[in-house]
């Protein structure tokens, strides 16, 4: 099975149909523009296993928490991305007989996820009693106009016989993960325009989000059907047609369809704006619009395409991983986020996690307008009351703010206690990344306007989030979960205290530099936050005076308190029948172990790498990861960054396969519950800070290349401040050219180099 997809660098391809393998294959050859995406369920009536999954951004219902018990602090629900109104459904039945792979297997299947162009494509032969139906369909949700989705499906029989086609809208759906099997929708109506178009509106219960659906059908000249009908129920509408087609004919039916939100559009409006852009879309017909999605996603490759030289396999996973990224998110929209599945998938609910500010945001810094990552922090910034309210909830005071672990709109909405109370670290992300934004951007302005406030709310928690030891005389942080899940309720969890120290101390650096910059703004944000110049002083001694574990025989910070207590078996000697601990060990046994969902105290090396002398990378790394079993969809990136750093390239090659064809291999067996979304921007970053080396320091882009034995090169486009740059590292050497923006100097291997306007230089 997971040998099916066959490689090509621009395109993902099945032949051959299996229908144990369905539900992974609708995960894999998702479709999205930001706006809404849906899982690539067939068009055609499908009873095999499937999840038929169409969803849009920022409509989410707050789901009933399942507990046994309850906590003071503990969310009330779970929130989740509905599965919202179906609108890429074709029944279709040759001379009464439906077409369903499911009952009768295809003679010929091939489907394909065409990256290149953003299409969704597949052909197909099935024999229907003694007639040989041959069929191509194209489907795509547009990047130009992000209220489209289309699709173009083409029939030929090899005898005469009569089709027929019910399309329409359907608005009887459910998530399949709810946890009480609750219906999310309501106060659905149904109608047509004279066209004929049908149309669908509903609401969410609870958090009242307004949807409206039109759709509309086109079919080719000269083939009229010879019967046209309606249906109308209370939650669905629709069009039936009846076409003769004689032997050798082809009839190639077009299906249009709008679907608006009101985050978007007045509910008032829906009617006129629907019909408007369902009549636009109709009249520019197929054709044209597939040269617009064409269009969009070209500027987007022209932005942040990699191309491999020498490994196909290593190449098609790069495309795939950008490609799923841009089509779950672009960035024009600070009220939304990146889930961990995207659109493939409903697993974790579509909500955000410190997933975000980890790993994506590196991603968009270095493909897309700095806007789009600014976005994502003014997402944070907008929930600052929020994350103040949960950390009120458990306790805190005086404006400290505890972000969510799982989000929609800022309140905490996690279902398990561990995550929700301890897993803090996500904290720290948050005020990461506004650094690494601004380190990366030079936008200076953005920790004067929004930035500072942010800062102030965490470093808050944190000091009240430690206490003093007398038996250490050190602050330490009690009762944690780290990166790495398999360790609840630890003591000083080293990446945690690591981080929660360098907030603070980030924080009041901050302060001090808007102190001695603009005084008038820094007065604002005192008298908003309430902040004394106390807690300042506070945080750079807690900061200072914080306990790490450590073990000075083996020269390592250790993951926590009592780490050393643990059986150390490496996973090396583990039975593969063991594998997935998770799947295989009770919970009991995983937190008695010394087994690592995903790298913790690496994760804190990655992030502070120039705190630590390479020997120090080197000796941590030879120490965890041995014991580190990857069950993280977030490790092994940062693992192959970290090999990459210290020379060891075998590793390093190795993490980065695990990574970037971690779904379409289906390495965890998990594929089938939607793709890894936010992991594969992890993937993005094995290729720029680990084989390509590249840093921001002191303002400056910084390369150390290592390209991989077996590749002959790589390139990539990078944009950097007002710069867009083409890196090319090859065997003899690397050629950076400025594609956009003004003069502008690299450091290479330590080693400065000035770039013109429109120049490019060689660097043996």
């Amino acid at each position: 099975m997971k040998d099916y997809i066959k490689i090509h660098p621009w395109s993902i391809v099945e032949e051959g149909f299996d229908a144990s393998r369905n539900k992974v294959s609708e995960s894999l050859f998702s479709i999205g523009n930001g706006r809404m995406g849906q899982r690539a369920n067939f068009e055609e009536a499908f009873t095999g296993p499937t999840l038929k999954g169409s969803y849009i951004a920022g409509i989410y219902y707050p789901d009933k928490t399942r507990v046994g018990w309850w906590k003071n602090g503990y969310p009330e629900y779970f929130a989740k991305v509905l599965n919202s109104v179906s609108w890429n459904s074709l029944d279709i039945s040759v001379d009464g007989t439906p077409i369903d792979m499911a009952g009768t297997a295809p003679l010929h299947f091939r489907r394909e996820l065409d990256m290149k162009n953003g299409l969704l494509k597949r052909k197909f032969t099935v024999n229907i009693r003694g007639n040989f139906i041959h069929a191509e369909t194209e489907r795509f949700c547009s990047m130009h106009r992000k209220n489209l989705g289309v699709i173009r499906y083409s029939i030929t029989a090899e005898k005469d016989c009569t089709i027929t086609i019910s399309s329409g809208l359907n608005g009887d759906v459910r998530n399949q993960d709810a946890n009480y099997d609750e219906f999310f929708w309501e106060n659905t109506a149904t109608g047509f325009f004279e066209q004929p178009v049908a149309w669908l509106s509903q609401q969410t219960r609870k958090t009242n989000f307004g949807v409206y659906a039109l759709c509309r059908h086109k079919w080719n000249e000269g083939l009229a059907p010879l019967k046209t009908d309606t249906y109308k129920t209370d939650l669905s509408a629709g069009m039936g047609y009846t076409f003769a087609l004689k032997a050798g004919e082809t009839l190639t039916f077009e299906k249009y369809c709008i679907i608006l939100s009101d985050l978007y559009v007045n509910r008032n409006a829906f009617s006129q704006q629907g019909f408007q852009e369902i009549q636009d879309a109709y009249d520019a017909g197929f054709d044209t619009l597939k040269k617009e999605q064409t269009n969009a996603w070209e500027a987007i490759w022209k932005n942040c395409d990699i191309q491999i030289e020498g490994d196909d396999s290593a190449q098609q996973a790069i495309r795939f991983n950008i490609f799923q990224l841009f089509q779950t998110y672009t960035g024009d929209d600070a009220r939304l986020n990146i889930g961990p599945k995207g659109f493939t998938g409903e697993k974790y609910g579509g909500s955000t996690y410190w997933d975000t500010e980890a790993y994506c945001i590196p991603f968009y810094l270095g493909t897309a307008s700095p806007d789009v990552a600014r976005n994502l922090l003014l997402y944070r910034y907008h929930q600052l009351p929020r994350a103040i309210e949960n950390a009120e909830k458990l306790g805190f005071t005086h404006g400290a703010a505890l972000y969510p672990m799982v989000t929609m709109n800022g309140e905490e909405c996690h279902n398990e206690w561990e995550i929700t109370f301890e897993e803090i670290h996500r904290n720290g992300a948050i005020a990461y990344a506004i650094y690494d934004y601004i380190n990366y951007t030079g936008d200076e302005e953005y920790m004067i306007s929004h930035g500072l406030e942010v800062l102030i709310g965490i470093a808050r928690f944190w000091a009240q989030r430690v206490n003093w030891s007398n038996d250490k005389k050190k602050y330490v942080m009690l009762g944690v979960t780290g990166p790495n899940e398999f360790e609840n309720n630890v003591n000083n969890n080293w990446y945690t205290n690591y981080m929660a120290a360098w907030c603070m101390r980030y924080a009041a650096e901050q302060y001090e530099k808007l102190a001695k910059t603009n005084s008038s703004r820094l007065s604002e944000i005192r008298d908003k936050t309430k902040l004394d110049y106390s807690e300042i002083q506070n945080w750079i001694k807690i900061q200072s005076n914080m306990h790490f574990p450590y073990d000075a025989e083996r020269n390592v910070f250790l993951q926590q308190d009592g780490f050393l207590d643990k059986e150390l078996i490496p996973v090396s000697q583990l039975p593969a029948s063991q594998r997935p601990i998770v799947e295989h060990w009770s919970w009991d046994r995983i937190l008695r172990s010394c087994y690592i969902k995903q790298a913790d105290v690496l994760q804190g090396f990655y992030f502070f790498e120039d705190d630590f002398d390479i020997e120090s990378h080197r000796r941590h790394f030879d120490f965890y990861e041995p014991f580190t079993v990857h069950e993280s969809s977030l490790s092994p990136c940062i693992h192959s960054i970290l090999a990459n750093k210290i020379g060891n390239e075998e590793k390093a090659y190795e993490f980065y396969l695990r990574t970037a064809r971690l779904d379409l291999n289906d390495i965890n067996n998990d594929t089938c519950d939607g793709c890894h979304i936010t992991s594969m921007a992890g993937t993005w970053m094995t290729i720029s800070k680990g084989f390509a080396g590249i840093r921001i320091r002191n303002g400056k882009l910084h390369l150390d290349p290592a390209l991989p034995t077996n590749w002959n090169s790589m390139r990539f486009n990078l944009r950097f401040r007002e710069n867009l740059l083409g890196i090319n590292i090859g065997k003899k050497g690397i050629t950076v050219q400025n594609i956009e923006g003004s003069p502008t100097e690299i450091i290479c291997n330590t080693k400065p180099y000035a770039i013109s306007a429109a120049g490019e230089i060689f660097i043996p």
